[in-house]
């Protein structure tokens, strides 16, 4: 008897000891925004080979560490940009996140910490093998994430410039590595950041009780629901203006087209939502700009095929 109470114990306390550890995994990989992160990558690779590489050879590219070793660099970067956001906006994330911040809850703190150093001495330190260059453009970028989230979060209109900035940075860092500057690039940049930059906008509707608390100055916050509302409106209405200047004035064609002409509706729609005030209407809004985002780089793939071949 006390020998199959004894195994029955052991392999309650391994089954205990395993949903630990896997608990901490997923933890960390919340903690670090990991799923963000490889859409950025994914997003990193298309645009880099199919926009702004317009040369080399598909071969030369798979060869071309510099290049792999820059995206590395950079999805290290953001796994530690998302670390340090995530322990900034703790007390935060307890109440908007509840789930995530209980799964987080497994992992201590400072072991996070100790992660967002390694990363970001790790992604210095190949950066630096790269050249002296690339060494300061991660600097730059690691130091700004972590004031992002030690300050800039908490001031009005510049967080969520500062926020987009960000998440743009490395696709600027690659327009430059190939000195890619078109129209169309300009346009397609300028796009990408009014959509990012609306997410943002509706994102904080959405926690705008929540950020106040806890000393936030967003634009909900400031201007108020009505007036939050016009500034999106305008912000679609520019995003829309962009859209139809890249269909017509930049010779843009395939998928690409589609999308950015598909675009105009999904402007529209989200005018439509907006101008219902319940909760479910921005976070509709918030998830169809989010999808339509990563419609865009499927489409950029597809687009990029179909021009390769």
């Amino acid at each position: 008897m006390n020998s199959e109470k004894e195994t029955f114990q052991s392999k309650n306390y391994i089954s205990k000891s395993l949903y630990y550890r896997f608990s901490q995994f997923v933890g960390f990989l919340l903690g670090a925004r990991f799923f963000v992160a490889a859409l950025l990558t994914f997003a990193l690779y298309v645009s880099t080979f199919f926009l702004f590489n317009q040369d080399e050879s598909f071969r030369n590219f798979v060869f071309d560490f510099k290049v792999h070793g820059i995206i590395f660099c950079t999805v290290l970067t953001i796994l530690a940009g998302g670390i340090i956001n995530q322990f900034y906006d703790l007390e935060k994330d307890n109440i908007v996140k509840p789930f995530r911040t209980r799964v987080q809850s497994f992992i201590k703190q400072k072991y996070f910490l100790y992660v967002y150093l390694g990363l970001g001495a790790i992604s210095l330190g190949v950066a630096w093998t790269i050249s002296h260059n690339v060494f300061v453009f991660f600097l730059v970028y690691q130091f700004f994430m972590w004031f992002y989230s030690h300050k800039l979060s908490r001031v009005l209109i510049i967080n969520n410039l500062t926020f987009v900035s960000l998440t743009l940075y490395p696709f600027f860092g690659m327009m430059v590595y190939y000195e890619t500057f078109s129209k169309k690039v300009f346009l397609m940049a300028v796009f990408l950041f009014l959509i990012l930059l609306c997410i943002d906008i509706v994102k904080d509707t959405l926690t705008r009780s929540v950020d106040k608390t806890f000393g936030y100055t967003t634009i909900p916050n400031y201007f108020k629901g009505k007036n939050t509302k016009i500034i999106l409106i305008s912000l679609l209405i520019v995003t829309m203006t962009v859209s139809m200047k890249l269909i017509t004035k930049t010779g843009i064609s395939g998928f690409m087209a589609y999308y950015f002409a598909g675009g105009l509706f999904v402007m529209i729609f989200c005018i439509y939502l907006l101008l219902n005030t319940s909760r479910k209407s921005n976070f509709l809004i918030l998830n169809l700009l989010r999808f339509w985002v990563f419609v865009g780089i499927i489409a950029m793939l597809l687009n990029g095929i179909e021009h390769k071949l």
